[in-house]
C-alpha cells in the first residue's frame, strides 16, 4: 500500500488495515458463512510454531545445569503449573488442564506479539503477491484483534466448563445447580418452581456473561494497541509528505518505541489473564455451590 499512500487519506489508510482477507465478499454486518481467512491462517502456523518450541525444549531438556531456553521454557511451565494447583484441587483434572493453560498462554502470547511486527510489513508483501495470485488486497496479521478467534477461544473455554460440570457434579447433580443456585429451593413446591426458573435463567446470564466478557476483553485490548500502531504509522506517513516532516518522524520514532515497550507488557499480560480466567472458570465448575 505504499505505492497508494499518496492518494490515501488517514481514514482510508486505518480502514483499509481492519478489513480482513475472506472467503467472500461480506454482505451483511452478521454473516456466519464469511471466514477470516488470515486470522485461520495466522492462528494455525502460530500454533504449529508454538508446539515446535514447546516440543524442541522437551526434546533438548536434560537433568544437569539447563540452558537459557530450556530455564526459560521450565520458568513458564512451572508458572502455569503452581496457578492451576492453586485454582484447580482435582489431581486429575490438572493432567489435562494445567497443559491446556500453557497452550493457552503461549497461543496468545504470540497471536498477540504479531502486533508488534511494523505494520505495514506484511500487508505491503501480501499487497505484491496476493493479488497476482487472485486473492483480495487485504490482511490483518493479529488474530487476537480479531472477535471472531477471541470469542472462539472463550466459547471453547464454556464448553470445557459444561464438560467438566457434567464430569465432575454428575448430569443431574449439574441439573440440580442450574435450578437451586444461587438462590437456593423451597420446600413449597409453587415457589420451588418460581425459584427454579429464576436459578435456571440467572445461571445462564452467568454462562453467557462469563463467555463474552472473556473474548471482548482480549478482542478490546488487543484491537486498541492495534489502532495505536497504526496511528503512529501515520505519523511516518506524514513525514514523507510534509514540509516538516523531520518533526513528525522523530515523533514517530519516539512514539512507536514508548509504545512498543510497553506494549510488550500489555500483550503478556492479557494472555496471562485469559489463561487465569480459564483456570478459574475450570476451577469453578468443579466446585459444587
Amino acid at each position: 500500500m505504499a505505492a497508494e499512500g499518496a492518494t490515501l487519506t488517514a481514514g482510508d489508510y486505518i480502514r483499509h488495515h481492519l478489513v480482513h482477507l475472506t472467503n467472500k465478499d461480506q454482505e451483511s454486518i452478521v454473516d456466519f458463512s464469511v471466514i477470516n481467512v488470515d486470522s485461520i491462517v495466522v492462528s494455525v502456523v502460530l500454533g504449529l510454531l508454538m508446539c515446535f518450541v514447546l516440543w524442541s525444549a522437551a526434546r533438548k531438556a536434560s537433568a544437569g545445569v539447563p540452558g537459557r531456553f530450556q530455564a526459560a521454557v521450565e520458568l513458564m511451565v512451572e508458572m502455569v503449573e503452581a496457578q492451576a494447583k492453586g485454582v484447580i484441587h482435582n489431581a486429575n483434572s490438572r493432567k489435562l488442564i494445567a497443559p491446556l493453560a500453557l497452550t493457552v498462554f503461549v497461543w496468545i502470547f504470540l497471536m498477540n506479539f504479531m502486533d508488534m511486527v511494523p505494520v505495514d510489513l506484511l500487508p505491503q508483501i501480501w499487497h505484491s503477491a496476493g493479488p497476482a495470485m487472485g486473492f483480495k488486497d487485504y490482511l490483518r496479521v493479529v488474530p487476537t484483534a480479531d472477535l471472531s478467534t477471541t470469542l472462539g477461544l472463550s466459547v471453547s473455554v464454556l464448553l470445557l466448563c459444561l464438560f467438566y460440570n457434567i464430569k465432575i457434579k454428575g448430569l443431574g447433580g449439574w441439573a440440580h445447580e442450574l435450578v437451586s443456585a444461587p438462590f437456593g429451593t423451597s420446600k413449597n413446591p409453587f415457589w420451588a418452581l418460581i425459584l427454579g426458573v429464576i436459578n435456571f435463567f440467572m445461571q445462564m446470564i452467568e454462562f453467557v456473561a462469563k463467555t463474552v466478557s472473556h473474548g471482548m476483553r482480549l478482542f478490546g485490548n488487543m484491537f486498541a494497541g492495534e489502532l495505536v500502531f497504526m496511528l503512529i504509522a501515520l505519523l511516518g506517513g506524514f513525514a514523507a509528505l510534509s514540509i516538516s516532516g523531520g518533526v513528525f518522524f522523530v515523533g514517530h520514532l519516539i512514539a512507536g518505541t514508548v509504545w512498543t515497550l510497553f506494549h510488550i507488557l500489555v500483550i503478556t499480560l492479557q494472555a496471562f489473564i485469559f489463561m487465569m480466567l480459564t483456570l478459574i472458570y475450570l476451577g469453578q465448575a468443579h466446585d459444587a455451590h
